[in-house]
């Protein structure tokens, strides 16, 4: 029986032009040898399994060939190639650092060094994970890394390059290798799939070269792994199950059914997804990458920063075209807020399913206002009006219009009438037609009541043109006012409290008076003249209301800072205050 070689052994590159992903640097490293153009000491930087190794042994190998080819790779068929690919090779040594990191190991080492090479040019030391040597191991090394004999070439690899000292950084060529990019990973397991005799579905080798998370040697490690499971079919399905990674097609699901509103669709989805087993921040993270998939496809300028496969960026493409700019932008926004609160939150479940909910609700134009970039924090009914429901709500529209007693409500509460949409997916069919439905305003909005209030106040104008115009006292005029200003949104907010220090005053039975306290608050009042007219007439029933602004006077504006003077002006308005005071014989100080 044939021993059996794991995939990152038996496809190690044994040349340069064979090394996956590091074309730069390969580049450099032959045009260097072609050149005779070597240095001393070399250090090779970057993540695990891309290669540092395999190429300082390549380099090993070439700088020791008798006949090197001109492009400055190796023969591979003379003495010094055949003893290194079968491994008896004296002129190069390997160290691996995290197990031999004392002082007595890097002196040993400098043993060697003295020794001159029996076969080729070089005597080559590769130390690995160098920088798991010991301070005084680094200081023992300095000097004869500087100036070593001129046969022997030390080369460095490591995965943390800032742990290397600065006197030894100092002392080699730098070199910094890259991480595997999807498209090269899936290319290289590919050639492996069918040398070995396996069948693999672009999706599959996706999934392995986003899970190996840019190394070679960890996507190998999984294919081999994959190929066990599945018996050398490796099909999307099958893997997705062995890795226990959430399938893309999820996500796709769920984006078409934000794009319809069906909630309830979202909320079986993600209970699908539980009952499998996978985390609810795992799979909210997930969803906030798949919308910035989506917001790269929506450009074809940026289609290629997507590391999938041809026919998943097509996906990716045709679902973007189908979604609005603002609708991604809110919804990665809201992804995200869900992913930070998710770790605090006592009831974990309920916090993703509101962030779907939500989701599901930003299609409507009433809650993309702007520019979308900040998502409306509230919930929309999510169940739609059944036909079963419409004649009870009729029924009762008809006794409230029959009851003489709510002819004098209606006329103090706006009657706001609604209209079921003929385009509702959801039981739409089984309505006869659109109904309106009659229900009485209790009261304004606590949610964007500017936005909601232009209709109420629209509607109560109407109204106040046919009926008589009311007499108001002092005290309505004043509630009416800390009204508005309760209204007025939220970027609006310094003027709102420099306004409810204001305190209107009735003139004449139709006008009343607000003194400002510098002219600019009152320019702003003016502008604001208009609007603030509409609301008061509307909501006091009297079209005749008039507003007039002026400046407070000098002695107006004076502050009380005792409490003296503080008393003094309250004896002036209450003269039963100086009696108290006189009564006990009380002393104000």
């Amino acid at each position: 029986m044939q021993e059996y070689i794991v995939s990152a052994r038996k496809y190690r590159p044994m040349t340069f032009d064979t090394v996956v992903g590091q074309s730069s640097l390969t580049t450099t490293l032959k045009n260097a040898i072609a050149a005779d153009r070597l240095a001393h000491a070399y250090l090779f930087c970057g993540p695990r399994g891309v290669g540092k190794t395999t190429c300082a042994r390549i380099f090993a190998k070439t700088i020791n060939c008798l006949s090197p080819k001109q492009d400055g790779e190796s023969c591979g068929e003379c003495e010094s190639c055949k003893a290194f690919d079968e491994g008896r090779s004296m002129n190069i040594h390997e160290l691996d650092a995290a197990s031999n990191n004392s002082v007595e190991d890097i002196r040993e080492l400098i043993k060697q060094v003295q020794i001159p090479p029996q076969i080729g040019r070089y005597k080559v030391f590769i130390i690995d994970e160098v920088h798991m040597l010991s301070s005084q191991a680094f200081n023992a090394f300095l000097k004869t890394l500087e100036e070593p004999p001129s046969y022997v070439i030390f080369i460095l690899a490591t995965t943390e390059k800032h742990k290397i000292l600065p006197t030894i950084l100092s002392r080699c060529q730098v070199y910094d290798f890259s991480r595997m990019t999807v498209e090269n990973t899936i290319a290289h397991l590919r050639s492996v799939a069918e040398k070995e005799g396996y069948t693999a579905e672009d999706e599959a080798l996706q999934l392995i070269a986003e899970k190996a998370d840019g190394g070679m040697r960890d996507a190998l490690s999984i294919f081999d792994q994959m190929a066990s499971f599945t018996g050398g079919d490796l099909s999307y399905e099958k893997v997705c199950t062995s890795l226990n990674v959430l399938s893309s097609e999820y996500y796709f699901r769920l984006t078409d059914m934000f794009l319809g509103e069906n909630v309830p669709e979202c909320m079986l989805i993600f209970n699908e997804i539980l009952c499998k087993g996978f985390d609810g921040g795992n799979f909210i993270a997930g969803l906030a990458n798949h919308m910035r998939q989506l917001i790269v496809a929506k450009d074809p300028a940026t289609i290629p920063l997507l590391e999938v496969s041809e026919k998943t960026r097509q996906r990716y493409h045709e679902q973007a075209n189908k979604c609005k700019t603002q609708f991604l932008y809110r919804a990665i926004k809201l992804c995200n807020n869900c992913d930070q609160a998710y770790r605090q939150s006592h009831n974990k479940r309920l916090q993703v399913e509101i962030c779907l909910i939500q989701c599901a609700q930003l299609v409507s134009e009433e809650d993309m206002p702007g520019s979308g970039r900040r998502p409306a924090n509230i919930i929309k009914p999510i169940f739609r009006l059944e036909a079963w429901a419409q004649p009870a709500l009729q029924t009762t529209t008809a006794k409230e219009n029959s009851d003489p007693g709510n002819i004098s409500q209606k006329q103090e509460l706006p009657v706001v009438t609604t209209t079921i949409p003929s385009t509702q997916k959801t039981n739409a069919s089984t309505l006869p037609h659109s109904t309106p439905i009659k229900i009485k305003q209790l009261g304004p909005s606590i949610r964007n009541v500017q936005t909601t209030d232009n209709s109420k106040v629209e509607e109560k104008i109407k109204e106040t043109t046919s009926v008589e115009n009311k007499p108001f006292t002092q005290e309505e005029i004043i509630h009416q006012w800390h009204a508005y200003v309760e209204r007025m949104p939220k970027e609006r907010r310094a003027m709102a409290m420099r306004m409810k220090g204001m305190t209107p005053r009735l003139i004449n039975e139709s006008t009343f008076e607000i003194v400002a306290n510098n002219p600019q608050i009152a320019q702003y009042l003016l502008n604001m003249k208009d609007n603030i007219l509409k609301e008061l007439r509307s909501f006091l029933c009297n079209a005749r209301i008039q507003m007039s602004v002026r400046i407070a006077e000098v002695q107006e504006l004076q502050h009380i800072t005792s409490k003296p003077a503080l008393y003094q002006k309250m004896a002036e308005k209450n003269a039963n205050i100086q009696k108290l005071t006189d009564l006990l014989k009380l002393e104000i100080c």
